[in-house]
């Protein structure tokens, strides 16, 4: 069992082929964010003897809503939070917000942040508590370790937009992306940046941390200003130059 703490901590959930379900855990409750499917979470949250009290939908995928339906029969309490836009793609939502809409959640205060590309009504959820160190942000499918969600139903001036609004956000801000793509996008970066030092620096770290079997995330906004090349493009001709490059760059 989980030592029982006043200050949340985030664990991480490896599923299906790359996908990272993360439980967000404070005292005895836990909200999970994007869950792909449900057992293994189900599994992870029974052993640690913790109660189900909402979770976090980024967007309609399948991979990401996929075990939601299991997870609410086994916790009928659980509050299912996710875009108002999207009532139709995610039918069982309890709890629908709007871009830029404040509830609070666990002891903090949640800001919803619309950030279209991926998908249209793409959310991200940006978590801010008192007197913490960082701040958090589920990012959902829009920005990745060292990356972005390629665009499946919007365009390259909404990613560039949506990267815009999260690279506002303080330095400090630790990201907790729905997938464990940083080495793959990092190996890409250095084929338009060889030179790169803070590249080069980062992908040795994710790599010695892969081979340990350990998550290369979360990362940082800081983190990302100096490695992601999508957040450094200075215009939509840029971001859409290198969005093309990255979808036809075979590893």
């Amino acid at each position: 069992m989980l030592e029982k703490k006043s200050e949340f901590t985030i664990h991480p959930i490896t599923v299906l082929q790359d996908n990272i379900v993360w439980v967000w855990v404070h005292n005895c409750n836990a909200v999970v964010v994007d869950p792909s499917i449900s057992d293994p979470v189900e599994k992870w949250l029974l052993e640690k003897e913790l109660s189900l009290k909402a979770i976090l939908q980024t967007h309609h995928h399948d991979d990401h809503i996929g075990g939601t339906q299991k997870l609410i029969r086994r916790w009928p309490d659980t509050k299912v939070i996710a875009s108002k836009k999207e009532l139709i793609r995610i039918p069982f939502q309890t709890f629908s917000v709007d871009d830029n809409e404040i509830f609070h959640l666990m002891d903090s205060e949640i800001k919803v942040i619309e950030v279209h590309g991926h998908t249209n009504n793409h959310i991200a959820f940006y978590v801010t508590k008192k007197n913490a160190k960082y701040n958090i942000l589920f990012p959902g499918d829009t920005v990745f370790g060292g990356g972005c969600g390629r665009l499946l139903e919007g365009t390259p001036s909404q990613m560039f937009e949506s990267l815009y609004k999260l690279n506002s956000l303080p330095e400090n801000t630790k990201i907790y992306s729905a997938h464990e793509y940083t080495e793959n996008n990092l190996k890409w970066a250095l084929t338009l940046e060889s030179n790169n030092i803070s590249i080069l620096e980062r992908l040795k770290r994710v790599q010695d941390k892969r081979q340990k079997g350990i998550s290369s995330l979360p990362s940082t906004i800081s983190e990302e200003r100096k490695t992601n090349l999508f957040l450094r493009a200075k215009n939509v001709e840029e971001f859409t130059m290198l969005r093309r490059h990255k979808d036809s760059w075979k590893c």
